[in-house]
C-alpha cells in the first residue's frame, strides 16, 4: 500500500550546542518523536554546521553503516583503523561500524564552518569487520540525472555499505523533469532536497524539506528552479 509522509525543514528536531549547529531529520540525542525514529533501515539523517575549531571528540560506533557528504568546509577524521582524513565538498564518506570503532570528527579549520549530511543506515549483518572508504564524486555526472553514490556492490572502485541502500543524487535544470525507478522491490524512498524546489507525488518541496514514499515503483520529480540538487535513499523498509 502506498504510503507518503512530508518531512518539512521547519519541523525538524534542532540543537545548538555553540560549535555545532544541527537539524534531525529523526530522533536523535535530546530529540525525540516517536513519528521519526526512522525511515525503514534509514536511522539518522542530521544536517550539521560546525563551526571553526570545533568537532566531535573520539567516540565509539558499532553495527551501522555512517555516510558523511559535506557541502561545505573540510572535515578532519580520525580512527581506530589508522584511517587519518580530511574531507571536502565532492568526496563522500563510508564508515561500517561493524565490531566497533573509535573515532574523532572535527573542522579541519580554526574559523571557517563546515556543512554536511550524517546519515546513517541499519546493516543487513552484524559483527562486520570495520571498513572506511572515501571518494570523490563526479558532479559532471548529476547533471540532469540520479547518480548513484553509495550503493550495496562491494566493490573497490564505488563507495558501498553492508545493506540493499542506494543513496543517489542529481542536480536538475529547472522544468526538467525526470522519472526514478526503485532499485530493489519493497524498498522506500526517502526524499531530501538540499538545495532548490521540485514537485513531488504532487508534493511542492523546498530547500532542506523531505519526502518517504513507500508501496511504489518509481516516483516522478518535476524541478521548479535551476540547479536544484537532490539526494535520494533509497531503503529497505523494516
Amino acid at each position: 500500500m502506498k504510503k507518503v509522509t512530508i518531512y518539512r525543514a521547519s519541523t525538524r528536531g534542532t540543537a545548538d550546542y555553540g560549535w555545532l549547529k544541527t537539524h534531525y531529520s529523526f530522533s536523535f540525542s535530546g530529540y525525540y518523536n516517536p513519528q521519526r525514529i526512522h525511515f525503514g533501515a534509514l536511522r539518522v539523517l542530521n544536517d550539521d554546521l560546525i563551526e571553526g575549531g570545533g568537532g566531535f571528540p573520539t567516540h565509539p560506533h558499532d553495527n551501522m553503516e555512517i555516510i558523511t557528504i559535506p557541502f561545505s568546509g573540510a572535515l578532519a577524521h580520525k580512527d581506530s583503523m589508522g584511517s587519518e582524513e580530511i574531507i571536502k565538498h565532492g568526496e563522500i564518506q563510508v564508515m561500517s561500524a561493524g565490531t566497533g570503532i573509535t573515532h574523532s570528527e572535527y573542522n579541519a579549520s580554526a574559523t571557517e564552518p563546515v556543512t554536511l549530511f550524517q546519515i546513517w543506515i541499519f546493516p543487513d549483518m552484524k559483527n562486520v569487520k570495520p571498513r572506511y572508504q572515501q571518494m570523490m564524486v563526479d558532479r559532471e555526472k548529476m547533471i540532469n540525472t540520479f547518480s548513484v553514490a553509495v550503493s550495496p556492490i562491494p566493490t573497490n572502485n564505488q563507495l558501498w555499505i553492508h545493506q540493499n541502500a542506494w543513496l543517489s543524487m542529481g542536480i536538475f535544470d529547472k522544468n526538467y523533469q525526470i522519472d526514478y525507478a526503485i532499485k530493489e522491490k519493497g524498498n522506500g524512498l526517502f526524499v531530501m532536497i538540499i538545495e532548490g524546489e521540485c514537485i513531488v507525488e504532487g508534493q511542492k518541496l523546498q530547500k532542506r524539506d523531505a519526502i518517504g514514499i513507500e508501496g511504489v515503483d518509481s516516483v516522478k520529480l518535476e524541478l521548479l528552479d535551476d540547479k536544484t540538487e537532490i539526494l535520494i535513499i533509497d531503503v529497505p523498509m523494516m
